[in-house]
């Protein structure tokens, strides 16, 4: 652990106008997730520790471990890879010692004291009848392996990868026969089993809705299963099946008296799971993946991978959408009682954690690089603590200032004030509501003769623009071989002007076998003989590379000497063997001064 200098402290505490940086620790290799931290009053003495649930390498040194303030005080090995973690209290004794739920694979570990102290072991899923049969057949040697292999994947292409068990899902990936007899001759004697994983869990209170009091656990599960656990005899209390499977869940209310779970599923749809009802309602469906759920009061605060974050009530109606200035790695809930206000944490890829309260964004946090897990609450004796994990795997703790204050309003500059004040719209005139009740009584006759002229107008255009296109005297060339584009502009003020004339091969679809040059081609001009004069009056056009712009120029002279002067000038590009031009531009010259003599 490493201690920051005064001149650092003092920078961050600058940067960080309602946080103090009270640890930071670059050393600590911690590879976690939000759902993987906790702080709980451990020992029932009012000293709030941290939990933290280590993956480790994601193979093994997975580890529960035990804070205090800086120190690691504890720590048990995990068996597999923690998903959640979650604290509840199970009984009534004194001192108030809550249990520790860790859930690994198909595995729900309960600790206390932080000693092991139950295992509670999802259901098994129902098996395949055609697999069980096979794999009997097998273990009597009654077939052969090719036919094993055969029918396992018959029935892993019609059911899919979730509808075997994984000893027949590992036999599949063997790609020798010696490896798939050997595979067979160890497993064929083990029962079939089939066993399904937890994908996240919660906690909600089963009578009173006291700190302290005692919570249900709420589990999920990877097939599709929601499970409400009695914390005393850790039965199974509710079994809810959803139509896909859950990624976060959150609670609302008492177990004995009415309640809801809000389940965020992998396909961006949130249901809800109601007390004694088999059948779970679909709330609201997103279009992207969420991130991360919180429940704020009885609203829901939820962060999509579209970068946005969003308010709904619990009947899925939305109420507001904030749009958020990059991708969204995790968010968290900080709920801070003394002032009586609860907020949504959102860290961002760019380093940054902001802070949301309502719609509005409050304060936001300057990180060292970004963060991979986020917790806010009681640690020690301070109430207003976030646990910080950055992707490096270091540990920043961060303690919200006592003046901090956050107001509902926004830190970043918003419209102006005067756009909130209302006009002073005058009275209604007489005109006004004698034109109203007209609108009123000839309401049809008026927008029939609204859409009689659109559609007038629409027909005006297509004809003007059908006859530019016969003509060729669109500044685009309408033919997919000598695809051009032409634009002039004129230089000088009178009565001598220079005339640029522009040129491109819009030709895409070029190689370098076949680069698609534009050849044979003449550039003329069409004007009126008694006002102007030009030279060269015939230009030849060079071969044209697409996508490189060629420039031409002529002399233009107005021959009116006696009085300002102004027409068109009509530049055509011609090509050899075509009776009309390719691409034509209509130049509006400016007005040209009379000649002065001196």
């Amino acid at each position: 652990m490493s201690r920051m200098s005064n001149n650092k402290a003092k920078e961050l505490e600058n940067e960080h106008e309602n946080w103090i940086e009270a640890h930071f620790d670059p050393m600590a290799g911690f590879y976690t997730f939000s759902p993987c931290l906790s702080l709980t009053d451990l020992n029932g003495d009012g000293d709030y520790k941290l939990l933290l649930a280590s993956l480790g390498s994601g193979v093994y040194n997975m580890k529960l471990k035990v804070f205090k303030g800086t120190t690691l005080v504890q720590e048990t090995s995990l068996l597999d890879l923690p998903v959640g973690i979650c604290t509840f209290y199970m009984d009534l004794h004194e001192p108030r010692i809550p249990g520790i739920a860790v859930a690994s694979g198909p595995f729900l570990y309960v600790y206390k004291n932080m000693r092991p102290y139950y295992k509670f072991t999802l259901p098994l899923l129902p098996i395949n009848p055609i697999e069980s049969d096979i794999w009997s057949q097998v273990s009597e040697d009654k077939i052969d392996i090719k036919s094993l292999w055969t029918t396992l994947s018959s029935i892993k292409g019609h059911l899919g990868d979730i509808s075997l068990t994984p000893r027949s899902l590992q036999f599949l990936l063997l790609e020798t026969l010696d490896e798939q007899m050997e595979f067979v001759a160890h497993h064929k004697s083990t029962p079939l089993k089939r066993q399904t994983v937890i994908t996240c869990l919660s906690t909600m209170k089963k009578s009173v809705p006291e700190d302290d009091a005692i919570s249900c656990v709420v589990v999920a599960t990877e097939s599709k299963e929601i499970y409400i656990l009695d914390s005393e005899a850790f039965s199974i209390l509710q079994k809810n099946h959803l139509p896909d499977t859950p990624a976060f869940i959150n609670t609302s209310g008492l177990y004995d008296v009415d309640f809801r779970i809000f389940v965020a599923c992998r396909s961006g749809k949130v249901y809800i799971v109601k007390k004694d009802q088999e059948t779970v309602y679909l709330c609201l469906e997103l279009q992207s993946q969420i991130v991360g759920m919180e429940r704020v009061h009885k609203h829901l605060i939820i962060v999509c991978m579209d970068n946005t974050l969003s308010c709904y009530t619990g009947k899925g109606k939305r109420l507001w959408r904030k749009y958020l200035t990059t991708n969204a790695v995790c968010t968290c809930l900080m709920d801070h009682n003394s002032k009586g206000f609860k907020a949504v944490l959102v860290a961002l890829e760019n380093g940054e954690v902001q802070v949301y309260r309502d719609k509005y964004l409050v304060d936001s946090i300057k990180l060292r690089e970004p963060a991979q897990a986020l917790f806010f609450g009681k640690y020690g004796r301070e109430d207003s603590t976030l646990i910080v994990i950055l992707r490096s795997g270091a540990m920043n703790l961060l303690i919200m200032k006592r003046t901090a204050v956050y107001n509902d309003k926004d830190t970043h500059k918003g419209p102006p004030a005067a756009q909130s004040i209302k006009l002073n719209i005058s009275k209604k005139t007489q005109i006004f509501v004698d034109q109203t009740v007209r609108e009123r009584e000839n309401g049809i006759e008026m927008f029939q003769s609204c859409q009689n002229d659109v559609k007038r107008f629409k027909l005006n255009t297509a004809a003007t623009y059908l006859k530019a296109l016969d003509s060729s005297t669109t500044p685009l060339s309408t033919d997919p071989d000598v695809p051009l584009k032409i634009s002039a502009t004129v230089q000088g003020l009178g009565p001598v002007f220079k005339l640029l004339i522009t040129l491109q091969n819009s030709n895409a679809n070029y190689s370098v076998s076949d680069p698609k040059l534009a050849t044979d081609l003449k550039l003329c001009f069409k004007y009126s003989d008694l006002t102007y004069k030009i030279s060269p009056q015939l230009l030849q056009v060079p071969a044209l590379v697409p996508g490189v712009s060629y420039r031409l120029e002529a002399r233009v002279e107005c021959i009116i000497s006696n009085r300002p002067a102004k027409d068109e000038i009509r530049a055509l590009i011609l090509k050899n063997g075509m009776t009309r031009p390719i691409v034509t531009a209509n130049i509006f010259m400016p007005a040209s001064e009379a000649t002065v003599v001196v």
